[in-house]
């Protein structure tokens, strides 16, 4: 029998031979530099011999890695292209929120779409979850996190706005929610405009603390779930409160008031070595297309909100 390594950790080898960038490899294989770095160790010792030689400025191959680059990439491209004979497959990760509230629900147009890609959709807890070995990355980031590499697209900016029951709405008054029912706090809102505090500030609106009581939960799924069932008043964004006020499930408490641009954006990374693969192209043109409907369409609503306004369906 044959004692072979793993798989994994010659890919991770293979990926930073090129580069001599343990970075630039977790870049192209989006997983973390850490992992890479881990992979690479765990080869050396299955072969019991050093591939690279760590040192300031930067990475170099040892005459056993030199050796064995042309070999293992060799391998790799034919595999690579075997497969993609055989199967075209996108693997996309994205954050767990973002797939139930929004992504899963129109990837079925995408299949219809490119019924010849068999697409996997990885959820992930968040940005600073362990990254899995996918094709396509969705990234909620700040403006100045921004991926540097061309492997990259920025997504339509959403927006903020409160968001409660339709139920809930019409127990109180008009213009009344935000002072009188519950409000729903994200436990830690990481930016300012899913702070509560700057939104009652921007509204000149007073609020007794204490009045109605008020939730706090530690994700953004959570608390449009506990919006949705009358637990009180949340702030949302865009995507995420799309379907639910399409059907009817949330609704808009105020009136007269400017959304606010989110500081934080979507953008997809998809590995190094497949730029330009017209896979990864076709769902980029495809997500950026979707996101900026589903932005527009939550856009137009906020603009025409009244206190007591029935919920139309979002076009």
């Amino acid at each position: 029998m044959r004692r072979l390594p793993p798989f994994a950790e010659l890919v991770a080898f293979e990926a930073v031979a090129r580069h001599l960038s343990f970075t630039k490899a977790a870049d192209e294989l989006c997983i973390t530099q850490s992992a890479v770095s881990h992979r690479v160790r765990r080869l050396e010792q299955f072969l019991g011999v050093r591939l690279l030689h760590r040192s300031n400025p930067g990475l170099q191959l040892t005459s056993e890695g030199i050796l064995l680059l042309p070999q293992l990439k060799s391998a790799l491209d034919g595999l690579e292209q075997l497969g993609r004979r055989r199967e075209r497959r996108l693997r996309v990760a994205a954050e767990s929120g973002l797939c139930s509230w929004w992504l899963a629900g129109r990837l079925p147009r995408f299949m219809e779409a490119h019924p010849q890609i068999t697409l996997e959709l990885v959820p992930i807890e968040n940005e600073r979850s362990p990254i899995p070995e996918v094709d396509v990355r969705v990234l909620w980031l700040a403006a100045h996190d921004e991926p540097k590499a061309a492997t990259h697209l920025a997504l339509a900016n959403e927006h903020v706005f409160p968001v409660c029951s339709p139920a809930l709405l019409k127990s109180v008054a008009p213009g009344r929610a935000l002072a009188e029912l519950p409000l729903i706090h994200k436990t830690s809102h990481g930016f300012s405009e899913l702070n509560w505090a700057t939104w009652l500030q921007k509204l000149e609106m007073h609020r007794e603390r204490g009045s109605r009581g008020e939730l706090r939960l530690g994700d953004m799924g959570m608390l449009l779930s506990a919006a949705i069932n009358g637990a009180g008043v949340a702030l949302s964004r865009s995507l995420l409160a799309h379907d639910a006020l399409a059907e009817g499930r949330l609704a808009i408490p105020v009136s007269n008031f400017e959304p606010m641009v989110s500081t934080k954006r979507h953008y997809l990374r998809w590995r190094r070595d497949r730029q330009g693969d017209p896979d990864i192209e076709a769902f980029a043109q495809w997500m950026a297309a979707e996101v900026q409907t589903s932005v527009d369409s939550v856009l137009r609503r906020t603009q025409t909100a009244t206190a007591r306004s029935r919920v139309h369906v979002v076009g």
